[in-house]
């Protein structure tokens, strides 16, 4: 057999000479499929190297005492094999074998060295009873034929990887195995992705489903961004479907190294789609000639450069029968997992999105399913009759926003955009955190009522404050005839997309409408200051994330790219390098305040005291704090260096302290809160939390002001409202729909403290340790 054969010399029969992916890219070949020239290094070129090099007797005794059922030992045979191989030497005739045939290939290309790509392919990979897809070693932008001969060698060494040899074991092919390398020149790609002949997911023979980001196909293969998913009839060639992914960055060559270089793509090309229409029709036309030249359904890599596309490699798809099996879904089958974030159960038609810019297609009462959520989601989740998304935690945008609007929601579903297709009837129980098949007739059709439980005729009298949490104006009049003290949270986001109408706002005062911003944010301000007056509104200032403003229109030339966002540039540093955006807010304010006294001001995610010194003497430059009309001045104690500074924020003017939970809850325990991955991890109810949260109360106890709570934590542990009353918190801030139950909570808090302390009076009398001063009981001290 020859050491070497090229790919228009091979056909399928060929398995047995150049292994499963070298025989369907010389059968593609051959049927005038676009496939990148190249060859393949044999079967028989292994073997010679292998016989050679006097490996097989140890090779073979280390696999006969193997258990590959111990990790460990798994791990330590997989790298002595693969030493062994990568170390012996290669016979001169089959090393010249290899470098003639790169030559030859670089001369057709009219190159001196051409790039090539390296892959394996193993005689019982990609056929279509096994799928080795992934777990043999792959090479890209190889370029000489010494550094090809190495990376020969360790594709032939990855026949020896962990997981090679766990799944030749359980797969019962234990006995000699042969591997061939394929060597083909290198795409370099513009766009690329995956092409399955078959829809994947429901087995629906009449789709083809096409996945596609920027650069090198190794960032959809390996899962490191959002793709875009296009789906296509067969037979008509029609886009049935678009869903347009965020392709945060893409890989490419570099032309003076030739090694893969990251490229992080603006927001714009980010969320652009990857292919023309006259794209997606060309791809689906090859997969479409693809799967009739093999018979069978096919998973297809492909790649577009200058304008040309080239299908770079195809195997069977291997799980079809497995997934047809699959019945579809009964009435009241759970389809989707998650957890339960917002109140109540809703049932309407599912709408997938991919981003807010597809937000037209959803209709009001319909299911609104996407991966996350952030605050230029805002307007289309209004009218949604439930929200589902893919990532987040209870503390994500999602779960905030929609425990505010009182729709029902669950977040960290994982895979609901995969899971629910457009149209299906689906009952979502936010309380189970649980989409079920079907609609049934007593479920509501339209978003869940917003307005909180009626409240009891008469609401228990608490000494600790009871405030609310607010961010929509349209909610403020019905809110304020709940029995609330106030608003212990007035959240800026909400207001403010509604004024920026989408734009990023150093983009309105480059446009010189700066005024105009001040006043619609007046306007929203007063209404909440109208509705509660004279009852305190404690405003918090904008704290959208980098992120958060980048998606805003123009937002990409004026934010920085973060690799984490959630501890970036935002809040109080924010004010202090952007002084002229926060003086917009502060004018509003004071504008408002000049009508009604009641509305104040509470600074978000305060680090250190040297940035709050300079924000406050931005807020004393605005005339916020002249006059006789007295500003309270608040900070959140979202981060833990509060405990430390509290002292010198009081010194400078503070009053009040409003404890974040949320936020909190992250810096204290090292978790990200939007993330489902470690969400097990994040507890309020930690001890570490829980000892942060004490410590600030008594500090601000110490020091003669108002503490609050606003986190999410007292809306939804009952135990925590009478942990904080024990503290001796002045007011805990909760959501809408939870007020009649907190309150409620907080006076039984309250009424358990002041039967423990009589019961205590009461023992310590009847014992003769104690005795009252006078005739009647002894007063408690007034401490």
């Amino acid at each position: 057999m020859p050491l070497v054969t090229w790919f228009e010399e091979l056909s399928r029969e060929a398995v047995p000479i150049a292994g499963g992916k070298g025989a369907n890219l010389g059968e593609m070949t051959k049927a005038g499929l676009p496939v990148p020239p190249g060859f393949v290094v044999t079967v028989d070129a292994y073997r010679r190297f292998y016989q050679e090099s006097g490996l097989a007797d140890e090779v073979a005794a280390r696999l006969a005492r193997l258990n590959v059922d111990d990790p460990a030992q798994l791990r330590d045979v997989s790298e002595a094999l693969q030493g062994l191989i990568r170390r012996a030497r290669v016979p001169d005739e089959v090393r010249r074998a290899i470098a003639d045939a790169y030559t030859t290939l670089s001369q057709r290309q009219g190159v001196e060295r051409e790039f090539v790509a390296v892959r394996s392919s193993a005689t019982v990979e990609d056929t279509a009873q096994f799928s080795f897809a992934g777990m043999f070693q792959s090479f890209l932008n190889v370029r000489g034929p010494d550094e090809l001969v190495r990376r020969v060698k360790d594709c032939w060494a990855s026949l020896f990887g962990a997981r090679v040899l766990f799944y030749r074991v359980k797969q019962g092919l234990v006995g000699e195995s042969l591997i061939a390398v394929i060597v083909q020149r290198m795409v370099n790609a513009e766009k690329s992705g995956v092409l399955f002949t078959v829809d994947p997911a429901t087995s629906d023979p009449k789709t083809l489903v096409i996945e596609a980001a920027w650069g090198l196909g190794e960032v959809v293969v390996g899962g490191q961004v959002g793709p875009d998913r296009y789906e296509v009839d067969k037979d008509s060639l029609a886009l049935r479907r678009k869903a347009i992914g965020y392709k945060d960055f893409m890989l490419v060559r570099d032309p003076q190294t030739g090694e893969n270089v990251r490229i992080d793509l603006p927001e714009e090309q980010a969320t652009a789609p990857v292919l023309t229409d006259d794209e997606i029709r060309a791809l689906a036309d090859l997969g479409r000639r693809d799967e009739a030249h093999y018979g069978a359904p096919q998973d297809v890599e492909w790649a577009i450069e200058e304008g040309q596309v080239f299908l770079v490699q195809t195997r069977p798809v291997t799980t079809l029968v497995e997934r047809a099996k699959a019945p579809a879904p009964e009435q009241g089958q759970v389809l989707v997992h998650g957890l339960g974030a917002g109140p109540g159960q809703a049932a309407g038609t599912v709408r997938v999105l991919s981003s807010p810019d597809e937000g037209g297609k959803l209709q009001p009462g319909e299911i609104l399913v996407t991966t996350m959520t952030t605050p230029d989601w805002v307007p289309i989740m209004r009218r949604a009759a439930a929200i589902v998304t893919d990532a987040g935690g209870m503390t994500s945008h999602a779960a905030i926003v929609s425990r505010e609007l009182g729709i029902p929601c669950i977040v960290g579903a994982r895979e609901a955009t995969k899971v629910l297709k457009d149209g299906m009837a689906v009952t979502v129980n936010a309380r189970e955190g649980t989409v079920v098949a079907g609609a049934p007739p007593e479920a509501r059709l339209t978003p869940a009522p917003s307005a909180a439980p009626p409240p009891a005729p008469a609401p228990p009298v608490t000494a600790t404050r009871l405030y609310v949490n607010l961010g929509e104006p349209e909610r403020a009049e019905e809110v304020a005839q709940q029995p609330v003290d106030g608003v212990g949270l007035l959240r800026a986001e909400f207001m403010i997309l509604a004024a920026l109408e989408g734009a990023h706002p150093r983009l309105l005062l480059q446009q010189g409408r700066g005024e105009e911003f001040v006043v619609k944010m007046a306007d929203k301000l007063r209404v909440f200051a109208r509705a509660f007056h004279p009852r305190p509104v404690i405003y918090r200032a904008m704290d959208f994330r980098s992120n958060e403003f980048r998606g805003l229109k123009g937002g990409e030339q004026f934010e920085p790219r973060e690799d984490n966002p959630m501890i970036g540039y935002r809040g109080c540093y924010r004010y202090t390098r952007e002084p002229d955006l926060f003086a917009l807010e502060l004018a509003a304010l004071r504008r408002v305040r000049e009508e009604f006294d009641n509305l104040h001001l509470m600074i978000p995610f305060v680090r250190t005291g040297w940035e709050f010194r300079e924000c406050k003497r931005l807020i004393d430059q605005s005339g916020l704090t002249a006059g006789h009309r007295h500003l309270e001045l608040w900070v959140m104690a979202e981060v833990p260096s509060i405990t430390s500074w509290l002292e010198e924020y009081v010194r400078l003017g503070v009053t009040g302290v409003s404890i974040g939970s949320n936020d909190l809850t992250q810096l204290v325990l090292g978790v990200d809160r939007d993330s489902e991955v470690v969400a097990p991890l994040y507890d309020e109810r930690d001890r570490a939390v829980l000892d942060t949260i004490h410590t600030i109360i008594r500090e601000c106890q110490r020091l003669g002001i108002t503490c609050s709570i606003c986190g999410q934590a007292p809306s939804v542990y009952p135990e925590y409202a009478e942990t904080l009353v024990r503290w001796g918190i002045d007011s805990i801030s909760v959501n809408p729909d939870v007020i009649a139950v907190a309150r409620r909570n907080i006076a039984a808090a309250e009424q358990k403290l002041l039967l423990a302390e009589a019961r205590t009076r009461g023992a310590a009398n009847h014992d003769g340790r104690e005795r009252p001063a006078g005739p009647g009981p002894a007063e408690p001290s007034a401490a």
